[in-house]
């Protein structure tokens, strides 16, 4: 059914360990008499192998998938169960055993965090030296007090543009509408390409918006700089 074996007996389902004992004539209790460390186990699982057509998978195998996730899936599918549920459903139309549950989700969190890295370092890329400049200058205070807790305060002191930026327009008025024409300047000032997420898919940009949006500057300054301006760049 799912087209690979159990890590243990307790992953089978008793109605099904009934259904084949009375098929083969044998007590359903004596399923918990197998040895699952055993060499014969190894010896029954190729058997099943070559009964159904499929291979036990390899290092090479690993590594395919990976960069299969990592070019194809991973840029588009965010959810790491859905992702997880890909490999082993390639897997299977592939006739390969598929890795443990385990192993799939080590190999999955590391397509995710390569993918990441390489779209912090194709935006950061992407970006001018002066743009770069400018979206740091978001996170820097302007050194005077305005009332903020600590989440909106930067090392330097006082509130950061980031912080601004983040803010409810609030009730509208003349001072919330300059406020927010301020807003608007500053981010224009900051001379993104217009075309920086151009060959992005639209659900990896919405998923680094909303985690900008819930960042800090003190969190942001601690982070390293690609990480840092991927997350400015999706803040205003």
């Amino acid at each position: 059914m799912e087209a690979r074996f159990p890590e243990s007996g307790k992953e089978v389902p008793a109605a099904a360990v009934e259904y084949v004992a009375q098929q083969v004539k044998v007590p359903a209790e004596a399923c918990a008499d197998y040895d699952w460390q055993s060499k014969a186990i190894q010896r029954h699982r190729g058997e099943i192998r070559a009964a159904y057509g499929f291979r036990a998978n390899t290092e090479e195998d690993q590594d395919r998938l990976a960069a299969w996730l990592a070019t194809e899936l991973c840029p588009v599918e965010l959810s790491r169960d859905r992702l997880a549920a890909a490999v082993v459903a390639r897997c299977r139309n592939h006739h390969i055993g598929p890795p443990a549950p385990g192993q799939v989700r080590r190999l999955v969190g590391k397509a995710v965090k390569d993918v990441e890295k390489r779209f912090c370092r194709s935006t950061t890329d992407r970006l001018s030296h002066t743009a770069r400049s400018r979206l740091e200058d978001l996170i820097a205070g302007d050194g005077t007090e305005h009332g903020t807790d600590s989440a909106g305060a930067v090392a330097g002191g006082g509130r950061s543009h980031f912080t601004e930026l983040k803010t409810d327009p609030g009730a509208p008025g003349l001072e919330s509408l300059l406020a927010e024409v301020n807003k608007l300047e500053r981010v224009r000032r900051l001379e993104l390409p217009a075309d920086l997420f151009a060959d992005v898919s639209e659900k990896l940009v919405d998923a680094w918006r909303a985690r900008a949006s819930k960042e800090y500057p003190a969190n942001l300054e601690r982070m390293k700089p690609p990480r840092r301006l991927t997350l400015l760049v999706r803040s205003p």
